[in-house]
């Protein structure tokens, strides 16, 4: 696991007081959502900063150890995801050290959001159920969250309020929407302020989606 990772960034156009990190998924790099901060409409666009890390290459066990762009190994893709649960502890540290960047460029994490698709929003919910300082939210898509038992010990304080949005394609036959969806279940028991939306799709994002997505980040961000 590198120390450091690289990114794709796209800068803002007037004074940066914002920060999106976005998460690809297994195999893809940072230029797969490259495209969404001109598909999105939110207001605060002009001032903010969109990072996409790559994640670093290594060999994937389902995949029969082919190397590629992976945030952990997943060891088997049975109902329960056997997943290298280390590796998601190693790629976090990563990921803070991303959110510490910003923060040394003066941005309040409260103006940071995590963003991820498939393993990047594994990623996301991790580290932003943990982070010791209030993140403005997360997005998680298309995903889950192999380390949910390990929060009841783990969970921030500073992020119990934090806004979370979790979207899943009823179709998706990669990650099945029931594994995401009880991931939702359980951090709405536990009271955190988190949204579900599912659509008619596969393991993908669509329009209605980016529509909500907009809509979320409009709302943290006024």
């Amino acid at each position: 696991m590198t120390s450091k990772l690289s990114t794709i960034e796209i800068e803002p156009q007037a004074d940066h007081q914002y920060s999106v990190i976005w998460l690809h998924g297994l195999g893809a790099d940072g230029h797969d959502f490259e495209h969404i901060p001109q598909e999105l409409h939110i207001n605060i666009a002009p001032h903010c900063r969109f990072i996409f890390p790559n994640a670093p290459i290594q060999a994937v066990t389902i995949n029969g150890g082919m190397e590629m762009r992976a945030w952990y190994d997943i060891l088997a893709m049975n109902l329960e995801r056997e997943v290298d649960i280390n590796g998601i502890y190693q790629t976090a540290k990563l990921i803070e050290q991303l959110i510490e960047r910003e923060k040394n460029n003066g941005i309040a994490t409260e103006n940071i959001l995590l963003a991820g698709f498939s393993q990047g929003g594994v990623i996301a919910l991790h580290v932003g159920l943990r982070y010791p300082e209030k993140l403005g939210g997360v997005i998680a898509l298309s995903a889950y969250l192999p380390t949910l038992i390990q929060l009841n010990s783990e969970a921030a304080i500073a992020n119990q309020h934090t806004p979370i949005f979790m979207a899943h394609g009823i179709l998706d036959s990669v990650v099945d929407v029931e594994t995401g969806k009880a991931v939702f279940d359980s951090l709405h028991a536990q009271g955190y302020p988190i949204q579900w939306h599912d659509y008619v799709m596969e393991h993908s994002v669509c329009v209605e989606e980016i529509e909500h997505l907009s809509s979320f980040i409009n709302s943290i961000f006024k």
